[in-house]
């Protein structure tokens, strides 16, 4: 018996078949061995599993194993939101004004972080309550992503550091420059 074969009957078990024994052949070369702590968790849990069924035995149902327990998030500052229909309308059709702006162009990502954060709270001082921050579509537009700083302005108006600044922001429209630009809103000063 080679190593691919399964285990041999026991007394009162009938014996496999050829065709069976090509079958479990097949069966084991497709198997990828676990890793040694895939294997020594499965081996904690795992109750033993009989090698061959008799004719007259009848297979025990298999429970499916119970989903792993996932971490609890622990609690962050509630996801910002976008700008009501009616706002993005109003500043859209020239009924509410943009307060201030700001062109990211050309600007590195750190002079783009640095500059952002200080337009966001000198506009939020001056009492502004929209203003479009201009990140440009990036130099290949025409590819997946476009621009660097199109991407990662979103992610920072989602950090901590500009809760306290920000209330939402949204895409803003192609008459203010489309997917190169943002509106933001900003929360009243405190």
């Amino acid at each position: 018996m080679s190593a691919g074969d399964p285990p041999a009957s026991r007394r009162g078990r009938r014996a496999l078949s050829a065709e069976e024994r090509a079958l479990w052949r097949g069966v084991a070369r497709s198997v990828k061995p676990l890793k040694r702590r895939e294997r020594d968790a499965i081996d904690e849990e795992a109750d033993p599993v009989p090698a061959v069924l008799s004719p007259k035995a009848k297979p025990k149902p298999v429970k499916p194993a119970a989903p792993p327990a996932r971490a609890a998030k622990p609690p962050g500052p509630p996801p910002l939101a976008s700008l009501a229909r009616r706002e993005k309308q109003k500043l859209v059709r020239g009924r509410a004004a943009i307060d201030a702006r700001l062109d990211l162009h050309g600007m590195t990502q750190a002079q783009a972080h640095t500059e952002l954060a200080h337009f966001l709270r000198g506009a939020q001082a001056r009492g502004a309550k929209f203003v479009l921050v201009i990140t440009g579509k990036g130099a290949r537009a025409g590819g997946a992503g476009g621009g660097v700083l199109r991407r990662q302005v979103p992610l920072w108006l989602g950090l901590a550091e500009f809760r306290d600044t920000v209330l939402g922001f949204e895409e803003a429209h192609m008459a203010h420059g489309g997917e190169g630009a943002l509106y933001v809103r900003l929360r009243r000063p405190s």
